[in-house]
Parts: C-alpha cells; structure tokens; sequence
C-alpha cells in the first residue's frame, strides 16, 4: 500500500512539474525574444518608444515571474522538510508575488498608453497627461515597481513574523506546513490588483466612447482617415482587459481556496504562468517590429532546417553512388 501511494504521489508531482516546465520553456522563448528585440534597439542607438520600454519591462517581470514560480513549485513538492527550505520557500513565493504586481501595474500603464495614443481629446488636462505619460515612462515603471514592493513587504514581513513565533513555541514542520501561512496573501493580493484593474475599466469604459466616434468617422464621407490603427488598438487594449481579468480571477480563486482549505492548487499556478505567455505571443502579433523580427527568425530557422535536411539527402546520395 505504502509503494502504491508513493507512486501515485510520483505520477502526481509529475502532471505538476511537466506543464510547468513545458510554460517554463515557452515563456522563456517569447519574453527573452521580446526583450532582447528591444534591447538590440536600443544598443544600436535607435529610437526607443514608451511602449519599447513598458514591453521590455513586461518582459524582464514576467520571465522572471515564470522562473521564480516554477522553482516555487519544485520545492514546495520535494523540498519542504526543514525551517530553512520553509523559510526559502517564503522568500521566493513573496518574489513571485512582487512580480506579478509589477506585472499587472506594467500592463495597465502599456493600455493606457495606448489609449492615449489613439484618442481624440484636446482639452488641457487630457493633453498634459499625455505628454507627461510620454516623457516620464521611465518614473512610471519606478512607480509600479515600488507600489509592488511595498504591497509585498508588508504581507511578508507579517507571514515571516508568524513563522518565528510559531518556531519559538517549537512547532514541527508539519504543523508549520499545514498552519495556513499564506492567508495574508489573500489581502495582500486584492489590494495589489484592484486598482491596476480599475484603471482597465476607465480605460475601457473611453475606450467604447472612442469605438463609437471611429464608427463615425468611418460612416463620413472623409475616406482620407486610415482607421485601421485605431481597430488594432483597440483590439490590443479589449485582449489586454480579457487577460488581466482572467489573470486577476485565478490568482484570486488561488487564493481564497488557500485561504478556507490550506491547500495550494498548483494548476492555476500553472495556469498564472500560461496567461502572460499567451499575452506576450499577442503582443508580437500586434506590433510590427517584433512581429517582423519574429518573421526573420522563424525564416532562418526553417531555412536551416531545409538547408540540413538537403544536405544530409546529398551525403546519402553520395554514399550510394560510391
């Protein structure tokens, strides 16, 4: 019975770890391929945008996200049976939540921005904020990246508090494994969330009141108007909002399950670190540059897979022929 329930337990981890891993690969490819696009621009001394610098960025917290969450998941499954690997364990699922806060205030800014790109106020204050938004990227990205910080050190250093108070009254690690540490995550997390997520409703709420004026214009007699920047956009920011919501629901729904039954449910992990994949895939779908950089890519990929694959039949024909 005992070999039966540790091969069942095996198998289990199993189906844990290999989409991880698979997320893990696949995400590692698009985030590296999008920074390192934008890096090599800026290297090259070209014109860098402010959506160049939010996707790079976006790219550095989610490819770091996918790492620290899969290394989470690879120890919380084998490594959990001392007070260091519980404390270490604490660390990284704490770096693992900063990420995804940078992640999510990140992706807010980058539909704002386009928002601000394609619409059609000119009344003073829209067009201060636009141009401030414009020439102060870089202290927005600050800004998100120290919102996240300050969320996560205060729920971390109320957890790791807990963990020290439980170790003076001499707890084992089973006891400290199964005291549901992470409740605090559940605050912690809403409030790291709810206000980028706010900001994507006002911004979709303009959005339609921009839907409805390009339908006008489309129905004018100026045909002059290419309106086809305004559709992508807009369909950008829709996709952004669908992803941030679902994003925002899984973490959530981890959450609040950890929160009532102690138990971590690592599939929507999993499913956490699929959705920025997906998000980023869009991203170089919808933006010339990397789209195009990502046609060269694959272009050279297939031509040295052809160019070895005639190689190695003229080495066989030679073969036969001697």
């Amino acid at each position: 019975m005992a070999d039966s329930s540790q091969v069942g337990t095996h198998v289990q981890y199993l189906a844990i770890l290999a989409p991880a891993l698979i997320a893990l690969i696949a995400g590692l490819v698009i985030h590296s391929f999008i920074i390192g696009v934008n890096v090599t621009d800026w290297w090259k001394g070209r014109s860098v945008t402010p959506v160049d610098y939010i996707v790079t960025s976006l790219g550095v917290s989610r490819m770091c996200a996918l790492c620290f969450d899969t290394l989470y998941i690879f120890l919380y499954m084998f490594l959990l049976g001392s007070l260091t690997s519980y404390i270490t364990l604490l660390i990284i699922g704490f770096i693992y939540l900063f990420l995804s806060y940078t992640n999510f205030w990140l992706s807010s800014l980058l539909s704002i921005v386009f928002w601000l790109k394609i619409s059609n106020h000119h009344t003073r204050l829209f067009l201060y904020l636009k141009g401030m938004i414009a020439h102060r990227t870089v202290y927005f990205i600050g800004a998100s990246v120290l919102l996240s910080t300050f969320i996560c050190v205060m729920s971390f250093l109320m957890d790791i508090t807990y963990v020290m108070n439980v170790v003076m009254y001499h707890t084992t690690m089973h006891n400290l494994s199964m005291s549901c540490t992470h409740t605090n995550n559940v605050y912690s997390y809403t409030i790291g969330t709810f206000f980028p997520l706010l900001f994507y409703c006002i911004s979709t709420i303009f959005l339609f009141s921009l839907y409805h004026h390009t339908t006008k214009m489309k129905m004018s007699s100026n045909l002059s108007i290419n309106l086809e920047t305004y559709y992508s956009v807009m369909k950008f920011v829709s996709f952004t909002f669908i992803y941030n919501t679902l994003y925002f629901l899984a973490g959530f729904a981890w959450g609040l399950y950890y929160y009532f039954y102690c138990v971590s449910l690592d599939w929507l992990l999993i499913v956490l670190d699929l959705l920025p994949v997906l998000h980023s895939s869009y991203l170089i779908y919808k933006t010339t540059k990397l789209r195009s950089q990502m046609s060269k890519v694959l272009q050279s990929v297939i031509d040295f897979l052809f160019q070895r694959k005639y190689t190695e039949t003229r080495e066989n024909i030679e073969v036969v022929a001697l």
